[in-house]
């Protein structure tokens, strides 16, 4: 069989090579090793598919902390805006939610993967399901695709948009490494990133705070001399192995670089009311205690957080639940509060990558022209999406980088291969 272009992969990157190689002229197959195309697509955003985030250009590179600032070229030919002129072109109509998330009105993911694939049979794209890649034969002139079929496929460029090695079920499981490789692409350390983190910590082995979650808490990582490397203000869970959730995600990575280093275990430090200072919080408490001393402490202060995480700040500062507020030295009162807005505890590492939500890692990104998404080594290879060493925070950003490195990979494929 002879095509123009191949794309490996029907997720989000691949989708939108497919398209655009089309798109641009070109005879293009797409091929996946699973039975259903779009798998990661329809179960992003809890299923509704956050397809992109329509914050300025320069906070969404911001959010893509693993080599963001290696898309601007990319964003000057399509950017996040151009991902939702092209879905509303498709006549899905998108809403705003928090943060700039960019969601299909009807809440629903499968209104997205609908659209891509009605445009791919529009296009005439042609599309193989369930067919695993066994290799990638490169030549002086064109590459051959070999299925485990032992089909041999005929192409003037090839798209690798198979992702990285998270949420394998989905079916990224890291396929497309050994094919950059043998290509004389160098793939850096991979690593998982937002990823719930572990601990040891005796509150956690005893389930002391399981399923309790703070909102719009402070969460920091410390380095080892009790610095912040990074903070950030969103909702966290306690849970049976450690701690997880929004703003638990988001730090992680930086955990996975510290443990990566080779420290035993990093630092978290809890902020459960950043909206309040210390100082205030000592002068309100302690107005209150004047004015209620026979009251407990506890019914004092209910309310600001819940109310196990409570009990359990209390307790670390020798404050019994029933003890009457005028019985409690200052000094308790200084440690509660120096918990309630700085509780540090460690954490000594993260679920697996296949727990995982985003690979950190990839292709190195030095090795890719980066408004083109073509090899700098092999003459008609491009990549997109997980596979290269790029991962953002979850929140739309990597579905960004995807469909935006997806949509130039074939973009310059289709103009390679018909030149």
């Amino acid at each position: 069989m002879n095509v123009q272009v191949v794309v490996i992969g029907g997720g989000p990157s691949g989708l939108m090579a497919a398209i655009a190689a089309a798109e641009n002229g070109a005879k293009t197959l797409l091929i996946d090793k699973g039975d259903k195309l779009g798998k990661k697509l329809a179960i992003s955003g809890g299923g509704r598919c956050n397809v992109t985030n329509r914050l300025p250009q320069d906070e969404v590179i911001k959010h893509i902390p693993g080599n963001g600032r290696f898309l601007y070229s990319a964003f000057s030919v399509f950017n996040n805006y151009d991902i939702i002129e092209f879905f509303e072109g498709l006549g899905v109509a998108l809403k705003e939610e928090d943060h700039g998330r960019m969601f299909p009105v009807s809440n629903s993911a499968k209104t997205v993967v609908n659209a891509l694939l009605n445009r791919l049979d529009e296009l005439h794209v042609t599309i193989r399901t369930n067919s695993p890649v066994e290799a990638i034969q490169y030549g002086d002139n064109h590459h051959t695709v070999i299925l485990k079929s032992k089909e041999k496929i005929q192409t003037n460029a090839v798209v690798l948009a198979v992702g990285g090695k998270a949420v394998p079920h989905t079916g990224s499981t890291g396929d497309g490494y050994a094919w950059a490789k043998n290509a004389g692409h160098t793939i850096t350390d991979l690593y998982p990133t937002e990823v719930p983190l572990t601990s040891n910590e005796p509150f956690i082995k005893q389930k002391t705070l399981q399923g309790i979650s703070l909102r719009d808490s402070d969460v920091s990582v410390l380095n080892e001399k009790g610095k912040s490397i990074i903070s950030h203000k969103m909702d966290m869970i306690f849970t049976h192995f450690g701690i997880s959730g929004p703003a638990v995600l988001r730090c992680s990575q930086f955990v996975v670089k510290e443990l990566r280093k080779g420290h035993k275990s990093v630092t978290i430090k809890i902020d459960a009311i950043p909206d309040y200072f210390e100082d205030k919080l000592l002068e309100e408490y302690i107005q209150l205690i004047e004015q209620n001393p026979k009251k407990s402490f506890k019914n004092l202060v209910k309310g600001v957080v819940p109310e196990r995480y409570l009990d359990f700040l209390l307790e670390r500062s020798e404050i019994r639940l029933e003890e009457k507020a005028a019985n409690i030295s200052r000094e308790k009162i200084r440690n509660f509060i120096s918990d309630l807005k700085g509780f540090t505890f460690t954490v000594n590492g993260s679920l697996p990558m296949d727990k995982a939500f985003v690979t950190g890692g990839g292709v190195s990104t030095k090795e890719i022209v980066p408004n083109t998404m073509q090899s700098k080594i092999m003459h008609g290879l491009y990549f997109c999406g997980e596979i290269l060493d790029i991962h953002g925070y979850t929140g739309g950003y990597n579905i960004t980088s995807a469909m935006v490195t997806g949509r130039i990979a074939g973009m310059n494929a289709a103009w390679e291969a018909l030149a």
